[in-house]
Formats: C-alpha cells, sequence, structure tokens
C-alpha cells in the first residue's frame, strides 16, 4: 500500500507548523512521520515526547517527526524502509520556498507508486491578509496558492466576520471557494488531511453498495462495485461530480484495463490515477470515498451516475 503524502506550504507565519503539531496529536491512531525543513523544526510540547535517537523523535502517540536532511527523496526512500513504515507523511516546506518542484518529484509514477501525494495544503494568515492585501501581489505567495488543493485560512479568531469574508474574497479567485477553510489554530479537520481510507473489504458478492455518514462538517459516501468501469463514463461522471467534492479516493478498475487496478484520487481541482499498489485482489475491483461539505451531495443521484459507469458486457 503507498504510503500518503501531506505537503504543507503557506506564508512566513501562517501557522504550518501549529498545523502540522495539530496533525500530529490528532493522527487518529496513524502513525505519522512529519519531514520538516532546514530552516527550524516542529515545537511539540515537552509532555507529548516519548524518546529521541539519531534525529528521530518518538511521540507517545505513535507518531514520529524528523528532520529534514539532505535530499527529499533520500529522506522519504528511508522512512518508508522503517519498519513498520508509517501510515502517513507529513512534509512542511519554507515559507520562503516555492513548493512546485517539490509537487512534481512527489507526482513521478516511480515515487507516487511508493509514496502518494495526498493534498498540498496552503496556509494563510487571515489577520495579515486583511490588514496587507497586497500581500497576494508577491509572485512566491501566488505560486504557493497555485501549487495548493486546499486553502486553509488560519487565525480565523483573530478577525471579525467582516474581515474573514473579506480575506476569503481576495483567495476565491485563485482557488473555488469550496476548497477554503477557514481553521483557528490550525485545527483542520482530518478529513481534509488525509481523506478517508476505502472501506473494508466486504463479502464477495455481486452487484454494488453505497452507504454514506456524516461529520459536523463534511459529509462522506462510500461506493463498491462488483465489476469494472467504462473509463469515459467514470471520467465524465467524476467531471460532473469534482464541483461539489471535497475529496475523493478510492480504488478503481476499468474495462479497457483488464487487469490493472488504479489508485484515484481527488483533490479540489487535481485529479491522479495511477497503478494501484498490490496486495487488494481479494477486495471488491471498484472501492470509491467520496467527501462533501453538508448537503452538496445528493447521495442516490451520486450513486445512480456511479452506477452508469459499469461496464456491461456485449
Amino acid at each position: 500500500m503507498a504510503v500518503p503524502v501531506l505537503l504543507v506550504t503557506g506564508f512566513l507565519g501562517a501557522g504550518k507548523t501549529t498545523l502540522i503539531n495539530h496533525l500530529l496529536t490528532s493522527a487518529d491512531g496513524r502513525r505519522l512521520a512529519a519531514v520538516v525543513n532546514d530552516f527550524g523544526a516542529i515545537n511539540i510540547d515537552a509532555e507529548l515526547v516519548a524518546g529521541a535517537a539519531d534525529g528521530v523523535v518518538s511521540l507517545a502517540n505513535g507518531c514520529i517527526c524528523c528532520s529534514l536532511q539532505g535530499d527529499l527523496l533520500r529522506t522519504l526512500s528511508r522512512l518508508l524502509r522503517r519498519d513498520p513504515p508509517p501510515d502517513g507523511i507529513v512534509i512542511e516546506t519554507s515559507g520562503v520556498s516555492d513548493p512546485a518542484e517539490i509537487v512534481q518529484n512527489l507526482l513521478d509514477p516511480v515515487i507516487w507508486r511508493e509514496a502518494a501525494l495526498e493534498a498540498v495544503i496552503a496556509l494563510a494568515d487571515a489577520r495579515a491578509l486583511t490588514d496587507d492585501p497586497a500581500m497576494l501581489d508577491d509572485a512566491l505567495c501566488r505560486s504557493q496558492i497555485a501549487a495548493a488543493d486546499i486553502i486553509v485560512l488560519n487565525k480565523a479568531d483573530l478577525v471579525n466576520p467582516d474581515e474573514l469574508a473579506r480575506a476569503r474574497a481576495l483567495l476565491a479567485p485563485l482557488r473555488p471557494e469550496r476548497m477554503i477553510f477557514d481553521v483557528t489554530e490550525g485545527r483542520i479537520a482530518p478529513e481534509l488531511a488525509f481523506g478517508a481510507e476505502p472501506h473494508a473489504p466486504r463479502a464477495p458478492g455481486t452487484g454494488t453498495r453505497a452507504h454514506g455518514f456524516s461529520t459536523p462538517r463534511f459529509e462522506t459516501m462510500s461506493w463498491t462495485a462488483e465489476a469494472p468501469l467504462s473509463l469515459a463514463r467514470f471520467q465524465a461522471v467524476i467531471g460532473k461530480l469534482s464541483p461539489k467534492l471535497v475529496r475523493a479516493k478510492g480504488f478503481v478498475a476499468f474495462r479497457e484495463q483488464a487487469g490493472r487496478p488504479m489508485l484515484f484520487q481527488l483533490v479540489g481541482e487535481r485529479a491522479t490515477l495511477g497503478p494501484a499498489p498490490a496486495g487488494h485482489t481479494d477486495a471488491a475491483p471498484v472501492r470509491l470515498v467520496l467527501i462533501a461539505e453538508n448537503g452538496k451531495l445528493d447521495m442516490d443521484a451520486t450513486r445512480a451516475m456511479l452506477e452508469e459507469c459499469i461496464a456491461r458486457e456485449g
């Protein structure tokens, strides 16, 4: 199974370290590795630290934090060789760096098969953006936003509702508004960070299954099919659904590519489709999880659309 990678970028002082600390301490049982830039280290509360050796800090909640030393790809390789490997890797970029090159490297098919880029999150400071809207004229700031799938408008508690609305309006032309989330102290919803895993395999059978559940802000729908899909129909349906979705993830099989299970991911406007990791032959060939804000997804209509993707015989 490929290890999901989350890339965190954003303005200087926007709260990247705070957000990463939140992820590490709210990992919901995941063992996370955090790769941090050369300009500093994550200030993890001392009571969370269980021990440290050779630049690796093990936390009481099972997370791992290591420093980025030298080449990022060598660092990832070293993490992936750990026994057991982490359940997820969080990479923090410097506030003075353009993440585009890192994104390009992580999307390399060879790397993606072992460490799949899950999402790129860019942080913006609501207070700073309100006080100085011209900061978005800076080429580096715009590059960080352009590389992101999700915009986290942090420090929302430091502005009033009108100021927050203005800050969102400044960012909206750069990214779909549904992918801009205002938070306090970097407390991003877990669903946005690593999404939801395709649900556990069910007993062999026929047909499809769809179900869903809601969190305070998001609703999740899971769908399985025992038959492969039409690639063209699937692409058309995802095109129709994507404006309503925050995320989608899953394993898919296509009639046109028999015997080649694929891993599909959608985050905002970025969709990726690549070879699935080995080890899923006993599960339904199609397993999808769709995430949207509450009230945005008509589950019955969505299920019907997905059913139309199933490749029929003849």
